[in-house]
């Protein structure tokens, strides 16, 4: 295997690809993004294709990421020292192995069955966890407001673990617009409302969730069909708030899943 061993910061091609790991800006005008750890490329591999480059560190990568690379021998490749390829990962325990690809385009289906709005979201990890969850769950199409963190950043592509690659997102999207030309009943989740589980689910459906403090705007919620919540237990002790966003959406997803299963 041939590399080119980068050792300065000023290098042009680290400097774009520290660009790439830290702004969702450049990654949209440029296409690509970052890619961390073997199970992520691996996944991006199987539908896409080869990455445009390989990043590895210097020293000894793991047998997995030892294995891929040989895989991929004829693939462009950089080795950086330990402490800058430590810049471009989203995680302080490196995989030792990172893969620059094209943002993959997938198709969002004329009239989904199944869909998942989200408001506002801006943990990159309660993002990808989301999106994990929706993928599992059998959503067909995610659409993100334009002020939620980027699906594409290493942190969020991180928590997806491949969901990315499996579910069509709409990034920047109008969530009115979205709900008022979805054929089906769309659900705002809130603290108050009617019982998720009182809901008939097995038809097209859409849920909404928002901002992981404030919720969603209501503005937005008022655009959904139904308000709903999720009933907790209340202890001797008392009632804990809220479920976090990402637990919320998935207690919502796999309900309809569970319905859709015995229909």
């Amino acid at each position: 295997m041939s590399f080119k061993h980068i050792v300065s910061r000023d290098n042009p091609v680290f400097k774009q690809l520290k660009r790439l790991a830290d702004n969702a800006r450049e990654r949209r005008e440029a296409g690509q993004t970052l890619l961390d750890g073997v199970h992520l490329i691996a996944a991006y591999l199987d539908r896409f294709g080869e990455p445009a480059m390989l990043i590895i560190p210097e020293g000894q990568s793991s047998v997995e990421a030892t294995g891929l690379i040989q895989a991929l021998e004829h693939v462009n490749t950089v080795m950086l020292p330990t402490l800058m390829f430590a810049e471009l990962t989203p995680v302080a325990s490196a995989t030792g192995i990172l893969a620059l690809v094209k943002i993959p385009q997938i198709d969002l289906p004329s009239t989904p069955g199944f869909v998942l709005l989200l408001e506002d979201i801006q943990d990159p990890g309660n993002l990808g966890s989301m999106l994990r969850t929706a993928a599992a769950a059998g959503v067909e199409a995610v659409y993100l407001s334009s002020s939620c963190t980027d699906p594409w950043s290493p942190k969020a592509l991180r928590g997806g673990q491949g969901a990315q690659f499996v579910v069509a997102i709409q990034t920047r999207a109008d969530l009115i617009a979205e709900l008022a030309g979805f054929a089906g009943m769309s659900y705002a989740t809130a603290m108050d409302g009617e019982s998720l589980y009182a809901q008939d689910l097995r038809g097209a459906c859409a849920f909404v969730f928002g901002n992981e403090g404030a919720g969603l705007r209501k503005q937005t919620m008022a655009a959904a069909a139904k308000r709903i919540t999720i009933p907790m237990a209340q202890s001797p002790l008392g009632r804990v708030e809220s479920l976090n966003a990402a637990a919320a959406a998935a207690v919502c997803l796999f309900e309809r899943k569970r319905q859709t299963s015995q229909s």
